[in-house]
């Protein structure tokens, strides 16, 4: 299944072949797990939901349609599942984890404290965002689906997403500067 189109794909795991469903887990585990990273700030519960993301496709494999698009039925079925489990249990909101490696060694100690203080100032901002904000720019800016994509995953509108978007990305400067600010100032509020 190597090297299989996605119409390909979906109908290897149509009829229950474990090759194709071996295949969809090295085409999307790492896109999936890193979206659910950011999207619960929290590893173990992004391993759980990840988990139960990939239960859902192997329960579900063979009664997906032909012309599923699998990687936006698997965002739409992990956001899902981390909607689930926010309805289900008090979150606490904790920081994403890093969108970035650590700096290299090569960069200089300040430079590296810049970089770090740059990373901690987004994720600051991007944790205080509300679900649906971090949703849409996770989707779009970093999973780097198109908005016609992530308005499939997310079941709204193409504008919807759109206008989401744009103002997920101005809450999202503003909330960058307040951190900004309070880096600035130590940490004081």
């Amino acid at each position: 299944m190597r090297g299989c189109s996605e119409h390909e794909l979906v109908a290897g795991l149509r009829r229950g072949e474990a090759a194709a469903l071996d295949e969809a887990y090295a085409r999307y585990r790492d896109r999936i797990f890193g979206f659910l990273s950011r999207l619960a700030g929290r590893r173990d519960l992004a391993e759980d939901l990840f988990q139960e993301t990939w239960l859902k496709l192997a329960r579900h494999a063979t009664t997906l349609r032909e012309d599923t698009e699998l990687g936006a039925w698997l965002y739409t079925v992990a956001r899902n599942q981390f909607r689930s489990h926010r309805r289900w249990h008090a979150l606490d909101d904790q920081r994403l984890r890093q969108f970035a490696a650590t700096p290299p060694a090569a960069i200089d100690a300040e430079e590296q404290a810049d970089a770090r203080g740059a990373l901690d100032v987004l994720e600051a901002a991007l944790a205080s965002l509300p679900a649906s904000a971090r949703e849409v720019l996770l989707l779009i800016a970093v999973e780097g689906l198109l908005p016609e994509q992530a308005a499939r995953i997310l079941g709204i509108e193409y504008d919807a997403v759109r206008q989401r978007l744009s103002r997920a990305r101005a809450l999202l400067a503003e909330r960058m500067e307040i951190a900004e600010r309070r880096r600035a100032a130590g940490g004081r509020r």
